[in-house]
Parts: C-alpha cells; sequence; structure tokens
C-alpha cells in the first residue's frame, strides 16, 4: 500500500477544498520521469515535447481552478511512464512508440515490470481522482488537455476540441456556445482512440456529466495566452452547465 508521501510525488491535488461541484483533471500535466528511470532513454528534445506531456494545459487548468473555485487533480509523472488516461491493459498505457518517437525505456516490460507502474503511478492518481469526485455531490468531471498542431507531418487546423464518449450532455452544451475559434466534436481525436478513459471511469459510468477539453498548443504557450483561453473555456463550461440546469455552486 503506497504512503500518503508517495501519493504526494505522483499526483498532486489543487484546491481541495473549492466550493464547486466542478471536478477539474489534468492527466497528462508533468513531463517528469523518475530517476530511477534512467529518462526512458530518450534525449532533453524528446522529454520536453508533446509526447511526454501536454504543453499549456496544466497552466490553463490552474487558471480554470481558480477562476470556477474547483478542484483539480494533477498527474506529476510523464505520460510516456504511465499515461493516466489510460486503463492498464491499453497498449498505449506505457508506449514504446508515440508519434515519431521510440521510447526504449518502454521495450520489453515484462509483466511484473507494468503491474509495478501501474501501482507506483497509476493507482494512487486514479484513487485520489476518485476520491475528490465521492466528496462532491453531482459532481462534473472536465479534463484538459492540449495537442500538437502538426502531427506526423501533417498540420491541423481545428483549435479546440470538445470531447465525448457515449455522454455527449455537456459536449454538446459546450458546443452550442462556444466561439472565437474554430472548435470540432471529438477532434484531433475521438472515443476509438482511446483518450475518453479518464471520462469513462470517473464520470459516464456514474452517470456524471463529463466532457474533456483539448487545446491546440500553440495557443497556449505563454502565460497571457494561457490566461485567455482558461477565461473562455470557463465562459463556455459556465454557460453550458446553466443550460443544463446544472447546480455547480457548491460541493
Amino acid at each position: 500500500m503506497k504512503t500518503d508521501s508517495h501519493q504526494a510525488e505522483v499526483v498532486q491535488v489543487m484546491r481541495p477544498e473549492a466550493r464547486s461541484a466542478i471536478v477539474l483533471v489534468c492527466e497528462h500535466a508533468s513531463h517528469q520521469i523518475p530517476p530511477e528511470l534512467a529518462d526512458l532513454g530518450l534525449d532533453a528534445e524528446a522529454q520536453r515535447s508533446h509526447i511526454a506531456w501536454d504543453p499549456g494545459a496544466f497552466s490553463v487548468a490552474q487558471v480554470m481552478s481558480e477562476k470556477l473555485d474547483a478542484v483539480l487533480v494533477a498527474s506529476n509523472v510523464s505520460r510516456l511512464v504511465y499515461d493516466c488516461n489510460r486503463p492498464p491493459d491499453a497498449s498505449d498505457a506505457m508506449p514504446v512508440q508515440s508519434e515519431t518517437y521510440h521510447v526504449p525505456g518502454n521495450v520489453g516490460l515484462t509483466e511484473d515490470a507494468k503491474a509495478a507502474r501501474v501501482r507506483r503511478y497509476y493507482a494512487p492518481f486514479r484513487d485520489a481522482l476518485s476520491a475528490e469526485v465521492k466528496r462532491r455531490k453531482d459532481p462534473v468531471l472536465v479534463t484538459i488537455h492540449s495537442f500538437t498542431p502538426v502531427y506526423r507531418a501533417e498540420k491541423r487546423d481545428v483549435e479546440v476540441g470538445i470531447l465525448h464518449d457515449q455522454d455527449a450532455r455537456l459536449a454538446d452544451a459546450m458546443l452550442d456556445c462556444a466561439d472565437q475559434y474554430d472548435v470540432r466534436r471529438n477532434t484531433p481525436y475521438g472515443p476509438e482512440d482511446g483518450v475518453t478513459h479518464t471520462l469513462k471511469e470517473h464520470g459516464q459510468k456514474h452517470g456524471y456529466l463529463n466532457v474533456m477539453i483539448e487545446v491546440r498548443n500553440d495557443l497556449i504557450a505563454d502565460r497571457a495566452s494561457q490566461v485567455s483561453m482558461a477565461k473562455t473555456l470557463v465562459n463556455w463550461l459556465t454557460k453550458a452547465l446553466e443550460s443544463l440546469g446544472a447546480d455547480t455552486c457548491r460541493a
């Protein structure tokens, strides 16, 4: 069983006493790789690239947390160590290849080694998020991500993606009030890409409103743009929840 100090190393919970029913999540907040994993065999450029984390997403989520008075649960380790938006049996939970990058430290992992990573990095995140969701009446799950403007040499024109799985209630409402940007449904990823694990595990299967937001990372590359985007997303989210009659004022 992991200690509280270990949990604090791999996941952080910000504003746990926030009054909103909204639970913000940032699974790919960090590019940090624990020293014992020897950088997973990657050079410095790869470790800082979009394959290791979602640049700008955590900063946007932090501003949203402040504006909404909402709790924020974020992973402290790179998605390459363990992708907290994937279940343990997913082939890309500990990817050996990410876009054009090979990840040597994930090649040939034994079942015991994979299970150890699940216990050390995923379970504390899952448990912390589950606890925050359970603490709130009629919680609303909102996950914040970013994506690269060029993927496998292909330019992406979409600027903001509003993603959902089978429960599209909140996504539909957000799409109805989204403006200013090129905003699209389930783009650049969708359920078929396996990206809705957190939504399904902590929101959909319990009947809670849920949505995943993807922002193109060149639009949130500095502090000013991160704050501006966060304010826009807060506005869309607030209007969407009001249109659904959701009471998110108190946890």
